[in-house]
């Protein structure tokens, strides 16, 4: 792992401060900048980039933002701070956007009294990690084998091994109905805007 570059550290902090301020009593009366479904009473078009700077809890926190110091350096430093901050940022919406699609897919079925209901009462969606699978695919497309080690289990890894392994581990979750709190199809979201914009780049802007 490199140094922190300076995007993924102001990446770092905003995320940080913001997660204490969410703990705050007083956040009741901020914006509130989860993602809300769209149409919701609570929904606000700012939602769709700020709630990637929003975490559920502190283990939330901790593995989206080692997952950023991790990956994040060398393709700052690889890219320049404004193509990585671009990147970041062009992943998260994408991945949120795909989740949007398979959120509208899932609810379609309710009949106008039920929709009517949820959107008073919808759920939200917050975190980085839609941004962080395309920093993870893209780590893995151009450093593929760069050795990792796993925190769970303690093993080394090339780096597209990884990237491999969690695309699978998405996709059997999603092939499994899973029903967990975890956004899974912003995951694959996130991977698939990452690995698209990269192709883009060494096609189209050598």
């Amino acid at each position: 792992m490199l140094r922190l570059t300076d995007v993924v550290k102001q990446l770092l902090i905003i995320n940080g401060i913001l997660f204490l301020i969410s703990r705050l009593p007083l956040y009741q009366y901020f914006p509130d900048l989860a993602l809300y479904y769209p149409g919701s009473v609570s929904f606000r078009p700012y939602q769709i980039v700020t709630h990637m700077f929003m975490h559920g809890n502190l283990s939330h926190l901790f593995f989206n933002m080692f997952m950023l110091a991790t990956f994040g350096p060398m393709l700052e430093a690889l890219w320049g701070s404004k193509r990585f901050l671009f990147f970041y940022l062009f992943c998260g919406v994408g991945a949120i956007l795909v989740h949007l699609l398979f959120w509208y897919i899932e609810i379609s079925g309710l009949d106008a009294f039920q929709y009517s209901m949820y959107l008073q009462q919808s759920g939200s969606v917050v975190g980085a990690s839609g941004a962080l699978f395309g920093i993870l695919v893209a780590y893995g497309m151009y450093f593929p084998n760069q050795q990792l080690m796993l925190l769970f289990p303690p093993i080394p890894m090339k780096a597209i091994y990884l990237v491999i392994f969690a695309i699978v581990l998405e996709l059997v979750m999603v092939a499994q109905g899973a029903q967990t709190q975890i956004a899974h199809f912003a995951h694959l979201g996130g991977a698939l805007f990452g690995f698209l914009i990269i192709v883009y780049w060494r096609k189209f802007r050598k």
